[in-house]
């Protein structure tokens, strides 16, 4: 059983930065893949980036260049790094892992508000 936290988010201005963290607990963080998705209110979840075991990464059209995860095997946590917030990025945040044998965990989210 996996178990990811997820913390960093808050109010920020537009133009600002925030660094989101998702901490897992149970195994490892060693998955086969994980990503970072976000549900803003009256919205479909969508996936915001995603990084591969190997440590390759990939990225929505609306965020790349923005956007960047990376991780901390030694600390069992990954990141996301926002930069150049725009208010169209407010939504909750959620992590989610896959693991080598295909298992899907998700975290609770986390709150990014960016005013203009």
């Amino acid at each position: 059983q996996v178990q990811l936290v997820e913390s960093g988010g808050g109010l920020v201005q537009a133009g600002g930065s925030l660094r989101l963290s998702c901490a897992a607990s149970g195994s490892s963080f060693n998955f086969n893949s994980m990503g970072w998705y976000r549900q803003a209110p009256g919205k479909q979840r969508e996936l915001v980036g995603t990084m591969l075991s190997g440590g390759s990464t990939d990225y929505s059209d609306s965020v790349k260049g923005r956007f960047t995860i990376s991780r901390d095997n030694a600390k069992n946590t990954a990141y996301l790094q926002m930069n150049s917030l725009k208010p169209e990025d407010t939504a909750v945040y959620i992590c989610q892992v896959v693991t080598y044998g295909w298992d899907v965990y998700w975290g609770q989210g986390t709150q990014v508000t960016v005013t203009s």
